[in-house]
């Protein structure tokens, strides 16, 4: 049984108001929808591939924490913590390659994931994160 259905037969049976199983209902969908049509690297780019037009037109969005953003940071960078994309989506762009990046990828692929399937297609992940960049990064300005 499906967990939306499962939500749901317990708020029907506890009397609960089922406006926030509708909610969490369309958001099921839309993650699933995500999944299932997204290719494997349709998310992600490498930071072998960062070349110096990438660099000049991208918007690099630093998911880390504004101690470790301080410390060092692809230059250019804006610093949204991971927890907070949705809370400010406003300020990351529907109309250019927005690269989204931690240490090693794991936070930001959950806030890109987040901002995907809000509707952002633009969004990507640096595979391998901060430190992938200042290991492997072809073009560092």
């Amino acid at each position: 049984m499906k967990l939306s259905h499962v939500l749901a037969t317990t708020t029907i049976a506890l009397g609960l108001h089922s406006t926030p199983i509708l909610a969490q209902d369309a958001a099921i969908e839309a993650m699933q929808e995500y999944m299932m049509f997204s290719e494997y690297e349709s998310g992600i780019i490498l930071p072998q591939q960062i070349d110096q037009t990438v660099f000049e037109t991208a918007l690099f969005v630093d998911t880390r924490d504004a101690e470790q953003f301080e410390a060092a940071t692809i230059p250019g960078s804006v610093n949204i913590e991971w927890r907070e994309v949705l809370d400010r989506i406003e300020e990351i762009p529907g109309d250019r390659m927005t690269i989204l990046f931690c240490n090693t990828g794991s936070l930001s692929a959950q806030a890109a994931f987040a901002l995907r399937v809000a509707g952002r297609t633009n969004v990507l992940v640096l595979q391998s994160g901060f430190s992938g960049w200042e290991k492997d990064g072809a073009f560092k300005p």
